[in-house]
């Protein structure tokens, strides 16, 4: 049990929020392509009139789809296998942690702890693909 819920529910709520984790960092693109003004018949062209944040919002959200294949693998992995380590729910949910602080240092350009969020992310990862 991991915060009273069966350890294979917690993997598969993990993954949910991870996918939701996904498009956290676009609501700020979106917003900022609201402010710039958005071209529907180039959407692309944009990038480069967002500001600093908005781009590394973008590159945030990109990074999020990389390393979700690989924890909703892990974890589902981990589910399928009927795991019910208490470490395999906390690498689980320090994953989530890790990505949403992950993508507020990417946007706030604190680049340490960005890379500190990413190792934390992949070792979490690692762990579930071996427990």
């Amino acid at each position: 049990m991991v915060l009273g819920l069966p350890v294979p529910a917690v993997l598969l709520y993990c993954v949910a929020v991870a996918a939701a984790l996904v498009y956290a960092p676009f609501l700020v693109v979106a917003c900022s392509r609201l402010q710039v003004g958005y071209d529907l018949e180039a959407p692309r062209s944009i990038f480069e009139r967002l500001p600093a944040y908005a781009r590394r919002a973008t590159w945030a959200h990109q990074n999020s789809f990389e390393t979700f294949m690989l924890f909703a693998a892990a974890a589902l992995m981990a589910f399928v296998r009927g795991v019910e380590a208490q470490q395999a729910g906390f690498a689980a949910i320090a994953f989530g942690v890790a990505r949403l602080l992950f993508s507020v240092f990417y946007i706030a350009n604190v680049p340490l702890g960005r890379s500190l969020m990413f190792g934390i992310s992949s070792f979490c990862t690692a762990s579930l693909c071996l427990v």
